[in-house]
């Protein structure tokens, strides 16, 4: 491997107390041990030698393969399958970073790469998650690509399109009560050795390594901008990929490659919001109960210090959007020719719930294709034999 690709990885820094360190393996994927409580999880975040990064490294195109971030990331074990490299495109007068366009169609992908290869360098037998959705599916195909086998816990409501998607890359998929998700996956860990690339923990700490593929967001948007944005907006489950991103841009500004880095928006479903709890209240992290939502892919009760973080050391914010507002965002992206999923469009209904006025680009990050939602494939199709059928049938404004 060049020189340039070897990660500068060197330990774990908890985020509940900086001045704690750990080795960088093994991933501690139950959080800090010595911060966290029984009502809080503090995370652990990946640390590394920042002054031997490459010169040059933010000057190469972004494209297809995070490995070319090498430098930044943990080191990658596992084979790519192309993730990365995503479009930023002008829609609905913001800019859409569309991550719809990653191998399993979500931002998942980046995530995974890195928590797989996590899996094989930890010689575990196989990789657990448990998720309904975009993680399960991503998880799954990176755990094929790598020639390990994957349990997927999901719920029974989980759209079927979803459920055959994970199936097709060979994962053992199992209906799961929400309730018993977790302590089934802490039991699949601790007796048959498989690794976890999702949640264990009462608050949310999650893989330590996922959130550095979210970083890889910010690398392109820096190089596809020629600067940091003044904002990102980005839907928000555990905010990983809130945190992600920001971790990113601060990294570009302590290298003295960015001038500044954004503001970050959390962009959570109305029904719920543990990050706006949180914020508001001016805890680590909170639990909410979640109310009914079609936007699954990000109603989270449980919210996590990364989210808190990534707002309030960025001077964010939190923006709770309801499902009229998200189909709205969705509808709206659909007919400049970007399909997103509900959840994947919180980032611009977010955006204009807000209102606010920013001193430069704005970015709404756009997490997954449409394919993904509740539903999807169940409406009718008009029928028409002959050309009065087709007119009388047309959408408004046709």
């Amino acid at each position: 491997m060049h020189q340039d690709h070897v990660s500068l990885a060197t330990g774990q820094r908890s985020l509940g107390d900086p001045a704690i360190a750990y080795p960088l393996r093994p991933p501690l994927t139950r959080g800090c041990p010595r911060t966290s409580t029984g009502r809080i999880a503090y995370p652990v975040e990946v640390d590394y030698a920042y002054d031997r990064v490459p010169a040059g490294l933010f000057d190469q195109p972004p494209g297809p393969d995070i490995a070319r971030w090498a430098p930044l990331l943990p080191p990658l074990s596992a084979p790519t399958l192309g993730e990365g490299g995503t479009p930023l495109l002008e829609a609905c007068g913001v800019l859409v970073k569309d991550e719809s366009r990653n191998p399993t169609w979500s931002h998942k992908d980046r995530l995974n790469r890195v928590t797989v290869s996590a899996a094989l360098a930890e010689g575990a037998p196989g990789v657990v998650v448990a998720s309904s959705g975009n993680h399960g599916a991503s998880a799954a195909a990176y755990a094929a690509r790598a020639g390990l086998p994957a349990i997927v816990l999901a719920s029974a409501g989980s759209p079927p399109a979803v459920q055959s998607f994970v199936r097709a890359y060979g994962a053992a998929v199992f209906s799961v009560p929400v309730e018993r998700r977790w302590p089934l996956m802490t039991e699949i860990v601790d007796r048959l050795g498989y690794h976890p690339v999702s949640n264990q923990t009462v608050t949310h700490t999650g893989h330590p390594y996922g959130p550095e593929g979210y970083k890889t967001i910010a690398y392109e948007l820096f190089v596809q901008l020629g600067r940091a944005p003044a904002a990102v907006f980005a839907p928000t489950g555990y905010a990983e990929l809130l945190y992600g991103v920001w971790k990113g841009f601060a990294e570009l500004r302590r290298l003295g490659v960015a001038g500044t880095a954004p503001r970050m928006f959390s962009c959570e479903p109305a029904a719920g919001g543990p990050h706006a709890r949180a914020v508001a209240t001016g805890a680590p992290a909170a639990i909410v109960e979640v109310g009914p939502t079609d936007a699954y892919g990000i109603a989270c009760p449980a919210g996590g210090h990364r989210g808190v973080r990534a707002v309030t050391d960025s001077g964010g914010g939190t923006v709770l959007v309801t499902d009229e507002e998200l189909r709205a965002a969705q509808r709206d992206l659909g007919r400049e020719g970007l399909w997103q999923e509900l959840s994947g469009a919180a980032g611009l209904a977010g955006y204009r719930k807000l209102g606010a006025a920013f001193d430069g680009p704005v970015v709404c990050v756009g997490t997954s294709s449409g394919f993904k939602d509740v539903g999807v494939g169940s409406a009718e199709i008009a029928e028409a034999t002959t050309f009065d059928e087709v007119v009388a049938n047309l959408p408004a404004g046709s």
